[in-house]
Order: C-alpha cells, then sequence, then structure tokens
C-alpha cells in the first residue's frame, strides 16, 4: 500500500485531476509502479496515462499532458512506496548494535537502500543489491549516490562488514562510475584496522574513479558504553587523530596537483580531538560534505562572523546555548562574540556531557533530551536554549521527516514544559543564528 496517496498538495497536478487522499496510483504508461524509483522515471514525460485505484475501488485511467519535469504534487503513504531494504551487514563499528535496550523500535532498524541514498542522503553499502539492482540504479539515473565504502581492500571490507559479499566493492564502483553515475564516499576509520596505509590505499582506489567519485570523507568510530559483547575497538586519540590528518594532508598535496581537488576530507572531530585548528574555508572546496561533520567548524564560524554586525544593537535578552563537548569552544566564542557586540544581551555556552551513550560521544547530534534536562535542571540558564537541528531526528527515519523528537524520544515541547524554558532550533552551521536572537529579543525603549 505504499502508492497510496496520504496527502494532495493545493494548485498541483494531482488537485487539478481531482485526486484524493486514499487513491492509489498503480501503473504510468502500463507499467506497474513498484517504488518511487519507477514514479519519478515514469512521470518524466511530457504526455503520461495514469492508473488510478479510487479509494472506493473504482478504477480511473486519466491521460494527462504536462510538463516533463511536473510531478502530481503528492505525497505517498510510504516515502519510497515500498519497504526499505534491510542492511544485511553485520559491521564491526555499527553504530546501532551500541544503542540501549528500550528505545523506540525503528532506531534498530538498519537500512540499506539505494532509494534512500537518492532521495535523502543516507548511505549505502551496495553489499544487498543485485546485478539487477546495479543495473537499474544505471537505467534510472540515480544520481548521485552516497556509498559506504570503508576500505577497498576485499578481504579487510569482507572482515569489517562480516559480510562475504562486501569484497567486490570496487568492481561495483567501477561499473557504476562507468555508466556515468556520481557518487560520494564515506569511511568509518578504527583505529589500527583500516586507517593508515590501508586509508592511503582506499583513498587512492577512490581517486582512480574521480570525477565519478566526487569524494571521500572519513569519520572516526563512535564508541559507546553499550558494547558488551562486540568487537573490541578503540578510539583516536590526540597523537592518533594527528596523525591521520597528516596522512591525509600528503594525498591531498598529490591529488590537488593532479586534479586540481583535495578530494578526500577529514570530519571535524579528527581535528577537535588533535587540538588542532580546523582549515580555512578554501580547503573544504564548497562544503559538500557537512552532513558528515566536515567543515561544520569552519562553516559556523565564518557564517557568524559574516552576520554578527546584523545583530540588534537596541536590545536585550538572556540565551543559553546548547552543545556538546566538540563544539563547546566554538559556541562559547561565539557568545563572547554577541556580548562584545551588545552588553544587553546575556548569553552563555553550556556543554552537554553525554551520560546517555557515555561520555566518549561528544557530538551534538547524539545528545539526548535526558541529558538535558538532567544537567540544565540543575543550573541557571538564559530565558531561551538554543539547540542546533541536529539533535532532532529528522529525515533519518521513514514517515519522521517532521520530527521535533530527540533520540531518547523526549520532545522538544517536554523540555520546555520540563524547564520552563523556549527551546530555538538553528541551523547547525550557524546561518541563522544571528537573526534567531534577535527575533527573541527584547527592543530597549
Amino acid at each position: 500500500m505504499g502508492n497510496e496517496i496520504a496527502e494532495v498538495m493545493a494548485g498541483s497536478l494531482a488537485e487539478e485531476l481531482e485526486l484524493e487522499p486514499g487513491d492509489r496510483l498503480v501503473k504510468i504508461n502500463g507499467q506497474e509502479v513498484k517504488d518511487i524509483l519507477d514514479y519519478r522515471f515514469l512521470m518524466c514525460d511530457e504526455n503520461v496515462i495514469l492508473e488510478i485505484v479510487k479509494s472506493s475501488g473504482e478504477i480511473w485511467e486519466l491521460d494527462v499532458e504536462k510538463d516533463f519535469d511536473e510531478n502530481l504534487g503528492v505525497v505517498f503513504k510510504e516515502s519510497i512506496m515500498d519497504k526499505a531494504n534491510r542492511c544485511s551487514n553485520n559491521c564491526i563499528f555499527c553504530f546501532i548494535d551500541q544503542l540501549p535496550k528500550g528505545m523506540r523500535e525503528t532506531l534498530y532498524f538498519k537500512d540499506d537502500d539505494s532509494r534512500l541514498s537518492f532521495l535523502q542522503g543516507n548511505f549505502v553499502t551496495l553489499t544487498n543489491m543485485s546485478d539487477d539492482d546495479l543495473d537499474r540504479i544505471i537505467k534510472y539515473r540515480i544520481s548521485p549516490i552516497n556509498i559506504s565504502v570503508h576500505t577497498t581492500n576485499p578481504e579487510l571490507r569482507v572482515k569489517m562488514l562480516r559480510n562475504r559479499f562486501a569484497g567486490n566493492i570496487n568492481d561495483r564502483l567501477k561499473k557504476l562510475a562507468a555508466a556515468g553515475i556520481e557518487m560520494n564516499c564515506q569511511v568509518v576509520l578504527c583505529p589500527g584496522i583500516n586507517d593508515g596505509e590501508e586509508f592511503r590505499r582506499t583513498c587512492m582506489d577512490l581517486f582512480a574513479l574521480y570525477p565519478q567519485v566526487q569524494n571521500l570523507a572519513a569519520v572516526p568510530i563512535g564508541l559507546t558504553k553499550f558494547r558488551e559483547g562486540l568487537y573490541e575497538l578503540e578510539l583516536y586519540d590526540r597523537e592518533s587523530a594527528a596523525a591521520e590528518i597528516r596522512n591525509v594532508e600528503e594525498l591531498q598535496k598529490n591529488f590537488l596537483g593532479e586534479a586540481g581537488v583535495r578530494f578526500v576530507r577529514l570530519s571535524d572531530e579528527f581535528y577537535v580531538t588533535a587540538g588542532m585548528d580546523v582549515p580555512g574555508a578554501e580547503f573544504y572546496e564548497g562544503f559538500h560534505q557537512l552532513e558528515d561533520g566536515v567543515g561544520i567548524i569552519r562553516s559556523f564560524r565564518d557564517n557568524v562572523e559574516r552576520d554578527i554586525d546584523r545583530l540588534s544593537k537596541n536590545s536585550k535578552g538572556s540565551f543559553t546555548l546548547v552543545t556538546g563537548e566538540s563544539a563547546y569552544n566554538e559556541l562559547s566564542a561565539f557568545a563572547e562574540m554577541v556580548k562584545k557586540e551588545n552588553s544587553g544581551i546575556i548569553i552563555d555556552a553550556v556543554k552537554i556531557v553525554n551520560n546517555f551513550f557515555g561520555e566518549t560521544i561528544t557530538v551534538a547530534g547524539l545528545i539526548t533530551g535526558t541529558d538535558i534536562v538532567e544537567q540544565l535542571s540543575k543550573r541557571e540558564t538564559g530565558e531561551y536554549l538554543i539547540i542546533p537541528d541536529t539533535m532532532l531526528r529528522k529525515g533519518y527515519e521513514l514517515g519522521d521527516t517532521g520530527s521535533r523528537v530527540f533520540l531518547d524520544d523526549m520532545t522538544v515541547g517536554e523540555i520546555e514544559d520540563t524547564l520552563n524554558k523556549k527551546i530555538i532550533v538553528t541551523d547547525y552551521t550557524g546561518e541563522d543564528i544571528v537573526d534567531k536572537i534577535n527575533l527573541y529579543c527584547k527592543e530597549v525603549i
């Protein structure tokens, strides 16, 4: 029933055709619509014949003339019009395996679906895809696609993903590249396993497929306190993080010389762990890897420095910036900038220790509502709490794209009621934070 229409947009083609919630789109031009890829591909025509099954059971056949790129303007009951493909791997570093028991069921679902990669930016490993599935990606020109590579060493990839079918990654990447499919790649780096020379090999193999492989982002392994019975892994420390940065810098110099791009970058966590400042904006070449945590600190810093002069000078207010350990220094520096611009604004930053998952988890995106309530209830805060939107689950779970809920199921409203504070949600790159402060300040008369 994934092809059932849940919502019809006002002013849309569907509204003009008198389609309604509960109707089902079953065929386009005589071909069955199995999922969102069929829908997107088959709708790319200026004349389509739609077969609709009304909620009453009546069958409508509609001959429709439209613009080439015009869709119906509907929201389907399921975002991909099908069940998501479940991950067939058992990765040694899987974060979902490190979740505590008793959380909501959807958090334990491991998706590995190319359709979600195309629609929502999710990363896929390609291990549960047949050759026919790859051919379908090529046929429908699903591009770009985000791929979790982790290593291009076939034997090591089988070991890391604990999947005997994981070793054919190079052949599959080459097939997609030869067909002109663009790819963004990701590696979770595990010290002593796929780092160092192994990572250099991975970078070189992927760079050989540039520009079809557009870039490579590497993030460090994250370990929660819930790892009983799991593969023994180590975290990066100051020395090993700095060594990885140096390792990648050598590769970047080579890639710049050959193709004029750095190609591979490490997430901000490496620089924070190593105690090193992040590079300048030109290093990130357009900030295309922000979702992997690559360049967030630089983007935030540059955005607030650009916008700080727009801060209202004739207003007052009190705010508390809520973040994790990784971004705490950056938020503290921003608070000082605000106070320097307007002494009537009281603002500070608070570092939330991740007691829920363990203190080794330091990114803001994995902070729970429980930790926020427990730690802020013990201290004075501003009238408004400012949080980045990465703390809220949206777009990571099927059917939950508009959610304002934290990982532990606590909602924004529940925190506001418990702490008697108003929560302001801002863009995690800081593009709107000055505007939000202006909006909630009170003008001084």
